[in-house]
């Protein structure tokens, strides 16, 4: 499993979806969909989805911090 960092690239909004799919080992475009149906959900999706966004690093401060 890889690391769970937003990617630089592939991302839309914040990259969430793209760092919890490159952590699964799935596509991009499949953890989008999961997220967008769970919204038909009730439940705390979007609350979710910006705590994510604010407490995962991006993938270009974990590169510049590791030597």
């Amino acid at each position: 499993m890889a690391a769970l960092v937003r990617p630089r690239e592939g991302r839309m909004i914040g990259g969430v979806c793209a760092a919890l799919a490159r952590r699964f080992g799935t596509s991009a475009l499949t953890m989008r969909v999961l997220f967008l149906a769970s919204c038909l959900l009730p439940g705390p999706q979007f609350l979710l989805y910006l705590a994510l966004w604010l407490l995962l690093p991006s993938e270009s401060r974990t590169k510049a911090a590791a030597w």
